[in-house]
């Protein structure tokens, strides 16, 4: 499938191109959305497993005559499994709401779920995920929460924002 900046429609070909070009933008924003739920998946998979390891090895600390070693090992391990339980918590919360983003939607300003083309880079608005791949093309796939952002919200096709100090045009919003 081509990716949509390959498909930029021309002043000749504004009306008819344009609707496919839109229509080429959702169906990678859906083929974002499901690298995505995979990421997540596999990192909740990861964080899971690390939970009951570490929830492993505390239980399997026996009492030696060393007896505060075993109680220091033993609230160490449950530590490490709170630490992972709180991790998998968090990646539950983003992977129900990058169920609940609607990638069918064409959005005029940049929201939740937007996939925003800038003069640099391109975003989507989404989830805590950072930098993802998909069709040999990089996506910087952000929280709303995220600095940058929240500098975006609002924004449209046309207006420059300013992030660290560096000028970013946004040319489209998807």
């Amino acid at each position: 499938m081509p990716y949509c900046s390959d498909a930029q429609p021309t002043e000749e070909t504004q009306g008819r191109a344009s609707l496919n070009f839109s229509y080429l933008c959702t169906m990678n924003k859906t083929e974002l959305a499901h690298v995505c739920k995979a990421l997540l998946q596999e990192k909740m998979l990861e964080a899971e497993t690390a939970m009951k390891a570490a929830q492993e090895s505390a239980n399997s600390n026996e009492k030696s005559s060393m007896g505060d070693k075993y109680e220091t090992g033993r609230a160490m391990g449950q530590l490490d499994r709170d630490m992972h339980a709180k991790r998998l918590a968090a990646l539950q919360v983003d992977y129900r709401n990058l169920l609940k983003i609607d990638t069918n939607i064409t959005h005029a300003v940049i929201e939740l779920g937007a996939l925003v083309q800038t003069d640099t880079f391109w975003y989507w608005i989404a989830v805590a995920l950072g930098p993802v791949v998909l069709n040999q093309n990089k996506f910087m796939v952000l929280s709303p929460q995220s600095p940058l952002a929240q500098v975006l919200l609002g924004k449209k096709a046309g207006d420059v924002i300013t992030f660290n100090a560096k000028k970013m045009k946004i040319l489209n919003v998807y």
